[in-house]
């Protein structure tokens, strides 16, 4: 049995588990938010406060620790935070009109005693957590000069025991863990969520009738649509930049190779053919090419198509295995799965000066998914006999453990925006 939900809340969420910083995170206080010294119905300065200490590069002053609560520049003493050894300062305040929110907040920088900007976000009474988000990538931007994915969203799938058979849930939940919702429960398994690439829309593969097959679904509405229902394994679909394309992989010809789908004409046109399997397609960001994992060397390695011209190049070499291949936003750094001493790691590759580099030190690692901003990626991964998400910045500098409360938790993918 499978049942369709769309956006509709669930009780589980994420805990998020910080296992390794930067050894100088920046000092930042966020003082309470409010509306005329009023609480909000969600705690906007924390939630930016948890988005920034999450990065690992930033280390937020508890509230208790703070001499004042600010609320505009004019109200900031800038002594109290140099005794507190703040280096950057946030305020913000709060006015209603006609059922409407506007945060006027500012970036203050304590060491200059300067304003770094001074913006505003508006939202309605449930919108106060997405508000948040976007002050966390706003001063996330301004500091460290790369923008923020506080605002991004997660797919992952869900299995747990229920009736003494597993059960599978597809869900999505906000960067953090938080408003986690379910899009799809089935008894049958289900794969690799893929974004759009506005984040309106998921694709993935479900096993419910009774063979893998690829659907799309709507966020908004949860309406959905069965894209392929052949023979064989129909999987691994990718979304091309444009959102006029799927990627993906059929055997309706005998042996797995990689086909584009045209979402308008409905045509599927073959654009690989070798007697080895060719699998896990991957668009790269000008959409001329596809990175897959092959054996056709006769391990599983990295290749990349040129879709105009038929063109195949082996992108790996170091080591038997390597898989699961995903491009970061520059094109340049490829992520992928690499086997190291007979273990499964996420390892880098950057495709000018072919530097590998092994980013985690995890059990079982698999399925790695960039962020848009490309600072940190999502990994599949074993805490004990259990499977979480786990995150890790491409640098390796910063890490951490997304357990959920109930459940194994496996095949993530980060939205695009």
């Amino acid at each position: 049995m499978t049942t369709l939900f769309w956006l509709t809340p669930a009780a589980a969420e994420f805990t998020i588990e910080i296992t390794q910083g930067v050894d100088n995170p920046t000092r930042i206080a966020i003082p309470p938010i409010t509306q005329s010294g009023r609480a909000l119905p969600e705690d906007v300065s924390n939630i930016v406060s948890n988005d920034l200490q999450r990065s690992g590069l930033f280390s937020p002053i508890p509230r208790q620790n703070m001499l004042s609560f600010p609320a505009t520049i004019k109200e900031v003493y800038y002594r109290d935070w140099r005794i507190l050894g703040s280096e950057y300062l946030v305020v913000g305040q709060v006015v209603e009109n006609a059922g409407r929110y506007r945060i006027t907040f500012s970036l203050v920088e304590i060491t200059g005693g300067r304003t770094v900007f001074t913006k505003v976000v508006d939202g309605g009474s449930t919108q106060f957590r997405d508000m948040a988000h976007y002050i966390s990538d706003q001063v996330y931007e301004a500091i460290t000069g790369i923008p923020g994915a506080f605002s991004t969203r997660v797919a992952y799938v869900t299995a747990y025991p229920k009736n003494g058979s597993m059960n599978f849930r597809l869900m999505v939940s906000d960067a953090d863990g938080h408003r986690e919702r379910m899009l799809l429960e089935s008894r049958q398994p289900i794969m690799s969520p893929a974004w759009s690439p506005d984040a309106s829309e998921l694709v993935y593969v479900s096993f419910e009738t009774g063979r893998p097959a690829i659907f799309r679904q709507r966020l908004a509405t949860g309406a959905r649509e069965q894209l392929t229902n052949f023979k064989g394994l129909n999987g691994a679909p990718s979304w091309s930049p444009d959102g006029r394309k799927l990627a993906l992989v059929l055997s309706k010809d005998g042996n797995p190779e990689i086909y584009t789908f045209d979402l308008t004409t409905r045509q599927f046109s073959r654009v690989t053919s070798h007697f080895a399997i060719d699998t896990e397609p991957n668009w790269t960001p000008d959409g001329k090419s596809l990175i897959f994992t092959s054996d056709r060397g006769g391990t599983p390695q990295i290749y990349k198509l040129a879709i105009a011209s038929g063109r195949v190049e082996r992108l790996t070499f170091a080591g038997s295995y390597n898989a699961r291949p995903r491009l970061a936003p520059d094109g340049r750094t490829l992520v992928m799965v690499h086997r190291d001493n007979g273990n499964f790691h996420i390892a880098t590759q950057d495709l000018v000066t072919g530097d590998l580099r092994v980013l985690t030190q995890t059990y079982l690692d698999e399925s790695p998914t960039v962020a848009p901003n490309g600072a940190m990626l999502l990994y599949a991964t074993k805490q004990g006999d259990k499977g979480v998400l786990a995150a890790v910045s491409l640098d390796a500098g910063v890490k951490f453990l997304l357990p959920a409360r109930f459940g194994d938790v496996r095949e993530p993918a980060w939205s695009p925006k």
